[in-house]
């Protein structure tokens, strides 16, 4: 079984839906991200980055004690190689699914993910002028769906002529074009996949977790905003938890 501590984002989703094609038994540990889960002590434990996605292996491959892994990457590199299946072991094609596996978590998330936090920090109308931070991760943005238009040029899937790992951890950021300042259309390789891969029965599941999760604004007291605000905003680096003694 494998524990799979997750919050309904495109980084949580990534994992989910590999679980569901694999068809691997799973069972989820929500970590509520907005109330700071991730920074607790038995979190760090498993994740240093104090970030989700993570899972632990009750039966990990070659046995042993149980197995945790963070970063979305090698969980999905470590699924796949698990079940055997979404990545391909003839050296071509394995390095062709491994470049678009890395260059979703160097570019894909980290750029889309920035220009998120802009976009909203513009909107809070009380952090002055971000309109050089705004341009930057718009084009920045617009780069990288055309980088996937560019792959996906004559060809289903991203890498290795079918369907893998390469494709998964790419599809939920990329499903998230609107209110970014870009017009899909102009990327109508990227928008055939995206439809494509969105009419799988697994990632129609996976992507439909989470509404049960979330919890309901109006329930969070304005002391509880406040204690989340001063934990969450500008984080510096952890201490080692005093519980870790």
């Amino acid at each position: 079984m494998i524990d799979l501590y997750f919050w309904p984002t495109p980084n949580g989703k990534k994992i989910s839906i590999l679980l569901e094609e694999a068809a691997i038994p799973y069972k989820i540990k929500a970590i509520n991200i907005g109330r700071g889960d991730q920074l607790t002590a038995d979190f760090l434990k498993i994740s240093p980055n104090g970030r989700m996605p993570a899972i632990v292996d009750h039966d990990p491959i070659g046995g042993g004690s149980p197995l945790t892994i963070f970063e979305s990457g090698a969980i999905m590199e470590y699924l796949a190689e698990k079940s055997g299946k979404f990545w391909p072991k003839e050296p071509h094609k394995k390095y062709d699914v491994a470049q678009w596996m890395y260059w979703q978590m160097a570019n894909q998330g980290p750029k889309m993910g920035e220009q998120g936090h802009f976009r909203r920090t513009a909107n809070a109308g009380k952090n002055g002028d971000q309109a050089y931070a705004l341009l930057r991760f718009d084009n920045e943005v617009h780069r990288i769906y055309g980088v996937m238009n560019l792959g996906l040029h004559k060809k289903k899937y991203l890498a290795a002529g079918e369907y893998t790992i390469a494709d998964m951890i790419c599809y939920p950021w990329a499903t998230t074009w609107q209110n970014r300042n870009l017009d899909l259309n102009e990327f109508p390789n990227v928008k055939r996949w995206l439809d494509e891969i969105g009419e799988r029965p697994a990632v129609k599941k996976a992507m439909a977790a989470g509404p049960e999760y979330r919890e309901d604004p109006a329930s969070v007291t304005p002391d509880e905003q406040a204690r989340r605000s001063k934990l969450l905003t500008h984080q510096r680096a952890q201490a080692v938890p005093k519980e870790w003694s």
